[in-house]
C-alpha cells in the first residue's frame, strides 16, 4: 500500500505540473506575441524586466520557452497520435487474426525494432527537409512498432476469451467484434504507454532539433534553443539552462503521470 500511495502522489504531482505547462503553452502565447530581436538588449541576465533573461539577439527567453512548450507539446501529440493509429490498428489486426497475417505484421515490426529508435529517426530526418513536420514524421515512423507489439499481445489474449467466442457463435460480424470487444479491452495498456512515451518523444524531438534536423529559426523549440546557447553555457547560463530545465520538467511530469496511471490500472490493485 505504501508503494501504491507513492505512485498516486507522483501521478498527482505529474498531472498538476503537466496541466500548468499545457495551460502556459496554450493560453500565454494568446496574450503575449512572439518576441522580436532587440540587439541592444542581448544577453541580459534574468531580472524584473526579463524573467528568464534574453538570448543572443535580445529576445526574451521566457517568451521563447513558452512558445517552445507549444512546439514541443504539438510534436509529442502528433507523434503519439500517428504512432498509436498505425500501431494499434496493426496490433489489433495481428492479435485477432493470427496465422500468417500476424506473422507478416510482427516480422515487419521486428525489422523496425532491430534499429535503435533515435538512430532510425536521425536517418529519416537526415534525408528530409529540416522542419517540425520532419521531426513528427521521423519519430512517428520509429515509434509505432512498440504499440503494435503491445496491442498484438493483448488483442490475442482478448480474442480467446469466452465473450468473443460467444459473439462469433451468435453470428456477429468480425468488424463489430473487433470494435466492440477486442479494441476497447486492448487499449488500456496503450494509453498507459502513451503517457510514459510522451516525455521520450519530447527528448527525441529536442535531440533532432539540437542536431539541426528539426525546427529551424525563427521557430521556438527547446532543443534548438539549447543548440543556439551551447557556446554560452559557462558565461550566460540562462540561455541554455532554462530551456533544458523545461525539457526535464515536462519529461518528469509525463513520466510521473504514466507511472501513476500504470499503478492505478494495475489489475492486482483493482482486485483488492
Amino acid at each position: 500500500m505504501i508503494r501504491t500511495s507513492r505512485f498516486d502522489l507522483l501521478a498527482r504531482i505529474g498531472a498538476a505540473v503537466l496541466a500548468a505547462i499545457i495551460l502556459a503553452a496554450v493560453v500565454m502565447p494568446l496574450f503575449v506575441p512572439p518576441d522580436d530581436p532587440h540587439p541592444v538588449d542581448a544577453l541580459l541576465p534574468p531580472g524584473a524586466g526579463h524573467l528568464f533573461g534574453t538570448d543572443q539577439v535580445g529576445r526574451d527567453v521566457f517568451n521563447r520557452v513558452l512558445y517552445g512548450a507549444r512546439t514541443s507539446l504539438t510534436i509529442a501529440l502528433a507523434v503519439l497520435v500517428l504512432a498509436a493509429l498505425v500501431g494499434v490498428t496493426l496490433g489489433v489486426l495481428a492479435g485477432y487474426s493470427g496465422g500468417w497475417i500476424r506473422d507478416v505484421i510482427m516480422r515487419v515490426t521486428d525489422v523496425f525494432l532491430a534499429f535503435p529508435a533515435l538512430l532510425l529517426a536521425l536517418a529519416l530526418a537526415a534525408v528530409l527537409q529540416p522542419s517540425v513536420t520532419t521531426v513528427i514524421v521521423a519519430i512517428a515512423a520509429t515509434w509505432w512498432p512498440w504499440y503494435t507489439r503491445l496491442t498484438a499481445s493483448v488483442a490475442a489474449s482478448v480474442a480467446r476469451r469466452g465473450y468473443v467466442d460467444a459473439a462469433r457463435c451468435l453470428g456477429v460480424r468480425t468488424p463489430a467484434i473487433v470494435f466492440r470487444h477486442v479494441l476497447p479491452n486492448s487499449i488500456t495498456p496503450v494509453l498507459v504507454q502513451l503517457s510514459l512515451d510522451a516525455g521520450g518523444v519530447i527528448l527525441t524531438a529536442a535531440a533532432l532539433s539540437y542536431l539541426g534536423l528539426g525546427a529551424q529559426e525563427p521557430a521556438a523549440e527547446w532543443g534548438l534553443m539549447i543548440e543556439q546557447g551551447e557556446s554560452l553555457f559557462t558565461t550566460k547560463w540562462w540561455v541554455v539552462t532554462l530551456p533544458g530545465l523545461a525539457i526535464l520538467l515536462t519529461a518528469f511530469a509525463f513520466n510521473s503521470l504514466g507511472e501513476g496511471l500504470r499503478a492505478a490500472l494495475d489489475p492486482r490493485r483493482l482486485t483488492r
